[in-house]
């Protein structure tokens, strides 16, 4: 009797389990579909602010991966004005762009960096990392048409199934691209914003991964210019930028000895 139990909830689970598919090259329209809705969604808002809740592997200097744990704040005004705030083990890094300079400014270390850069989003995004070091996790959905970023060079676009994330109805998708196996929880309901990412990279030594969760969507948010503008505390040093995130991340990337 208890092997027949076993049996018959082993075969409930497999069965009710999302359906994975093997295919490697398989794109569901129906799953790209969900992410041009969310693309659209984003596109269409001039403004818009979210909190984000992070899990991020980096190297540490021992060698192994070590998990950074982070929140952080992001205001957004199209089309050339961004502002966020992270917290967390990495510390406190505050990103200013208004449209003619970015500035990355480290407020422990009390050290910030500052350049000229294009004056649209699109294109202060495009050529960020390469210019000052900084990589923004969440930079393919800042885009204003996130859906052509998010879908070049896509091999594998599938629907998971519907689910909750901190209480929201989502549909879970599952996509690969070179380098990337990546996934989105967007929100099913009339407003399709994204909820969670979460992404794995392939082409990295141990294969490092990334959660974000995104919540306290707000698409009709009153933004002050000055948001978006780094007035330079008296205390505060200019240095390179890479010198900035170096001073920002070597705390939390260490390896400390017990």
């Amino acid at each position: 009797m208890k092997k027949i139990l076993f049996l018959s909830l082993s075969v409930l689970l497999l069965t009710s389990a999302p359906a994975l598919h093997s295919e490697t090259t398989r794109i569901d329209p129906n799953a790209v579909a969900l992410l041009k809705r969310m693309s659209e969604t984003l596109s269409q808002a001039k403004s818009f602010t979210f909190h984000t809740d992070s899990i991020l592997e980096m190297p540490c200097s021992t060698g192994q991966f070590i998990t950074i744990v982070s929140k952080g704040f992001v205001a957004v005004q199209r089309p050339n004005k961004i502002r966020a705030l992270y917290v967390g083990d990495a510390h406190a890094f505050d990103f200013f762009y208004d449209g003619g300079s970015v500035t990355a400014a480290a407020p422990r270390q009390k050290v910030y960096s500052t350049t000229k850069a294009p004056d649209t989003i699109d294109e202060m995004l495009a050529g960020i990392r390469k210019e000052t070091g900084i990589h923004f996790h969440i930079a393919p959905l800042l885009f204003s048409n996130s859906y052509e970023h998010l879908t070049r060079n896509l091999q594998s676009a599938v629907i998971i199934g519907p689910t909750f994330v901190n209480g929201v109805p989502c549909d879970h998708l599952a996509f690969r691209s070179p380098g990337v196996n990546w996934e989105l929880w967007i929100a099913s309901g009339p407003v399709a914003l994204p909820y969670r990412l979460a992404a794995t990279f392939t082409d990295k030594p141990n294969r490092p991964r990334k959660f974000i969760d995104l919540s306290g969507w707000n698409l009709h948010p009153w933004l002050r210019n000055s948001l978006f503008t780094f007035k330079q505390p008296k205390a505060f040093q200019e240095i390179p930028f890479k010198a900035v995130l170096k001073d920002v991340r070597q705390q939390a990337t260490q390896g400390n000895s017990h």
